[in-house]
C-alpha cells in the first residue's frame, strides 16, 4: 500500500511500518510517498517518529503510531437514508463521554430512543477527534481525522451514526479548525501548518506561503466526516478565530465543496458556524456576497434570555438587560451598536429577508454552562416556572431551537470543565489557570472544581434515573409537548423574520406567530392580563382566556389560538 505525507521543506522523510523504516520519495507539491505493507506506521522526520497528520486511527493515543484504517470495510445499514433538512429541525447537543455512565458511542446508542420520543431531529455531537488523555471536552484535539479511541474509535462512531439514521435522526458533528490542543500537536514538524495563535492554541496558516495544502487539510477533513462517516452536517467551532485574508475565505471554499458533495450524495449536508462576529454574511448566499453556510449560533438570543430569566448582569450580560423583545426580533442585539463588554461598536443588522432557521436559539449549551466556574445549569438557579417560559420562547420562535443534553428534564448534574492530560506539568498548568481565571471574576479558587479530578467528570455525567422522577418528569413532559406543538402547528416554526413581532406589556411578552399568540409572564409574583382571545393550546400553569383577555399566573406561559 502507499503511505503519503506532506512535508514540503524536508530533505528526507521515512515511514516506519510495523517497526521497519522505509525511505520515502519526494513527489509534486511537497508530498512524499512510499510503498510498504503493514498496519501500524509513523513518519520519521528529523529523527523522530510521529503520527500521521491525516491519521484515521490512533488506537494507542495521540503520541503513538497511527494505524491503517479502511473506510470501505464497515457494513453500513443506512442505504435508504436521505437526510434531514435544517428548516424545521430541533437540535440536541450532547457529549459522548458524559451523556451516559458508559461514556461510549455504543452506550449512547441505548439512549437514542429517548431523543426520538422527545421529538429531536438532529443530534449534535461535541468533538470526537483524538486528543491527549481519556476524558475531555474534545476541544483540545490534535489529530482531526482520528476518532477518540476511549469512545469506541472509528467503528464505534460509525455504529452510532448508523443507529441514529435507523431512527430518523440526523447527526451533526462539532469540529474545531481554529486551533490545536496543547499536547500532541505535531503538525508544524511536517510543514508550515501554523500561523500565529489565539486564546486556545496555535492557529492555522490559511493565507500565507504554502497555505494551499493547509486549507486542503481543513476541507478534506470536513468532507471525510460527511462522506466516510455519513455525518449529516458540521458545527464549526469559533470561526471568528480563523484568520484568513484570502479573496475566497476558507469557509466559503468549504461551503462550496460541501454543496458539491451534497449534490453527489443526494442528501442535505449542513454547515453551522459558531461566531461572535454578529455578521449574517456567514449565512448569506455566496452569490449575494456571503460565505454560504447554512446557519450560525445566536449567542445574543441566549444572553437576552439568560438575563431575563436569571437576572444576572455581570460579564457580557449588562447590555442585555431589558432587551429580550428587541433581540428576539432582530437576532442580534449588537448590530452595529455599542458593546460595553468589548468597549466598541459591534456587529451588523440582519436582513429580515433571511430565514430565521439560519440562526440557532437556545437557553443553554455546553459553553454557557461549562464555562461557568462551577458548571451550574440554568435550572440550578432559576425557578421551574421561569425555565418553562424560556423553553416556550425558544421553541415558539422563528429560529432553529437547540437544547443541551439533560436540559429537557432539568438535570441536577452540572457540566463542568474537565481534562485528563497525562503530562503532570500541563495538567497543573490547566488546573492553576482555570482557578486563576475565575478568581479574577470573584470566585474563590477553592470553589472551582479541579478539571483533572475524575470526580469532575463523574459529577458532570447525566443521571438517567432522574427522567422518571419528579420534578424532572414534569419538565420532560413539557418539553415533549412544546416540540410536538411546534411540529403540529407550522406557524410556530415559520422562519419569516419580517412576520415575527414581539410585544412587551410590563413584565410580559407576547410573541405573534400567525394566528397563534405565545403569551409569557416573566413577573415573579403577579398575574398578568394580556389581550389574546381564543383557545389555550398549551400552558405551563392554570392559564385561562376570559372574553378578550388571557389571564396568566406569575412565571408562566400559554400558547393561544386566536378565535375568528
Amino acid at each position: 500500500m502507499t503511505f503519503s505525507v506532506w512535508a514540503p521543506h524536508h530533505e528526507r522523510v521515512q515511514v516506519r511500518v510495523d517497526g521497519q523504516d522505509h525511505e520515502m520519495t519526494r513527489g509534486d507539491g511537497g508530498w512524499w510517498h512510499s510503498e510498504a505493507e503493514g498496519v501500524d506506521y509513523a513518519f520519521v522526520v528529523d529523527g523522530e517518529a510521529l503520527p500521521d497528520p491525516r491519521s484515521r486511527w490512533q488506537p494507542n493515543g495521540v503520541h503513538e503510531a497511527s494505524r491503517v484504517y479502511d473506510h470501505s470495510a464497515f457494513k453500513w445499514t443506512d442505504a435508504g437514508w436521505t437526510g434531514r433538512p435544517l428548516p424545521g429541525a430541533v437540535i440536541y447537543e450532547l457529549h459522548i463521554g458524559t451523556f451516559t455512565p458508559g461514556g461510549t458511542f455504543d452506550a449512547a446508542v441505548e439512549k437514542l430512543d429517548h431523543l426520538v420520543d422527545l421529538g429531536i431531529t438532529h443530534v449534535e455531537v461535541l468533538p470526537v477527534n483524538a486528543f491527549d488523555g481519556t476524558a475531555g471536552w474534545g476541544y483540545d484535539g490534535v489529530l482531526w481525522g482520528a476518532v477518540h479511541e476511549p469512545y469506541g474509535g472509528p467503528d464505534g462512531f460509525k455504529r452510532f451514526v448508523d443507529a441514529c439514521h435507523a431512527r430518523g435522526l440526523a447527526v451533526l458533528l462539532d469540529v474545531v479548525y481554529n486551533h490545536l490542543g496543547p499536547s500532541g500537536a505535531y503538525l508544524d514538524r511536517f510543514g508550515p501548518y501554523f500561523a500565529g495563535s489565539n486564546d486556545w492554541g496555535p492557529g492555522l496558516n490559511l493565507d500565507g506561503a504554502d497555505s494551499d495544502e493547509v486549507r486542503r487539510y481543513v476541507v478534506d477533513n470536513a468532507v471525510s466526516w460527511l462522506r466516510d462517516y455519513h455525518v449529516d452536517g458540521l458545527r464549526l467551532d469559533a470561526v471568528h478565530a480563523l484568520v484568513d485574508r484570502s479573496a475566497v475565505h476558507v469557509l466559503e471554499q468549504l461551503a462550496s465543496e460541501v454543496d458539491a458533495l451534497s449534490a453527489g450524495l443526494g442528501r442535505p449536508l449542513t454547515l453551522i458556524a459558531e461566531s461572535d462576529l454578529n455578521d449574517a454574511r456567514l449565512v448569506s448566499a455566496r452569490e449575494a456576497g456571503g460565505y454560504g453556510l447554512d446557519a450560525q449560533w445566536s449567542d445574543d438570543v441566549h444572553h437576552a434570555l439568560h438575563v431575563a430569566l436569571s437576572g444576572e448582569t455581570f460579564g457580557y450580560y449588562p447590555d442585555f438587560e431589558g432587551q429580550l423583545a428587541k433581540t428576539l426580533q432582530d437576532v442580534f442585539l449588537h448590530a452595529g451598536t455599542w458593546s460595553s463588554f468589548r468597549h466598541r461598536h459591534h456587529g451588523r443588522p440582519v436582513d429580515k429577508r433571511l430565514p430565521g432557521y439560519r440562526f440557532l436559539a437556545y437557553l443553554q449549551n455546553h459553553d454557557q454552562i461549562g464555562n461557568r466556574a462551577v458548571g451550574d445549569r440554568l435550572s440550578a438557579t432559576v425557578s421551574p416556572g421561569r425555565l418553562a417560559v424560556g423553553a416556550a420562547i425558544v421553541f415558539c420562535s422563528p429560529y432553529t431551537p437547540m437544547l443541551f443534553m439533560g436540559e429537557e428534564w432539568a438535570a441536577s448534574t452540572p457540566w463542568q470543565f474537565f481534562a485528563s492530560f497525562p503530562d503532570p506539568e500541563l495538567a497543573e498548568a490547566v488546573r492553576t489557570g482555570r482557578r486563576r481565571e475565575f478568581a479574577r471574576h470573584g470566585w474563590g479558587e477553592s470553589e472551582v472544581p479541579d478539571p483533572m479530578d475524575p470526580a469532575t467528570v463523574e459529577r458532570s455525567t447525566l443521571r438517567w434515573e432522574e427522567v422518571g422522577q419528579e420534578p424532572h418528569r414534569g419538565v420532560l413532559e413539557l418539553y415533549r409537548a412544546l416540540i410536538a406543538l411546534r411540529r403540529s402547528r407550522p406557524e410556530l416554526a415559520d422562519p419569516r423574520l419580517d412576520r415575527f413581532r414581539v410585544d412587551v406589556v410590563g413584565d410580559a411578552l407576547v410573541l405573534h406567530r400567525g394566528s397563534l399568540r405565545v403569551v409569557c409572564n416573566l413577573g415573579g409574583d403577579t398575574e398578568v392580563e394580556l389581550p389574546a382571545a381564543g383557545e389555550v393550546l398549551l400552558a405551563s400553569a392554570e392559564a385561562k382566556v376570559v372574553g378578550q383577555v388571557a389571564h396568566l399566573p406569575a412565571e408562566s406561559f400559554a400558547v393561544v389560538q386566536l378565535s375568528g
